[in-house]
């Protein structure tokens, strides 16, 4: 039997986040948007999704006058992700049939 994905997590902007921040820990909204292929308003979406399921959290402040947006993953999110990658794994394991008992 294949286990649920994450429906958060099965969107290509959003599992990109992650993988982006799951290493980091945090980054710069710039940073997420030059190493996302979206749109500024697409990665603001896909941001909010994220941070309403408690996978990220967003903090906004300032630099030197400029608005500065810095994201960062949270335990759940590192959870979820890593739950996702362990299934979304079996799934490839079945397909090349190493997943036969």
């Amino acid at each position: 039997m294949f286990k649920d994905l994450d429906p958060i997590l099965h969107s290509q902007v959003r599992l990109s986040i992650m993988s982006i921040l799951l290493p980091l820990k945090s980054a710069e909204f710039s940073f997420l948007l030059e190493n996302v292929e979206t749109t500024k308003g697409n990665l603001s979406f896909q941001l909010s999704k994220l941070n309403e399921a408690g996978y990220i959290k967003i903090k906004k402040s300032f630099r030197n006058n400029y608005p500065l947006t810095t994201i960062k993953i949270t335990e759940k999110g590192i959870t979820a992700y890593e739950s996702y990658v362990a299934a979304i794994s079996e799934y490839f394991k079945k397909a090349s049939g190493s997943g036969n008992d």
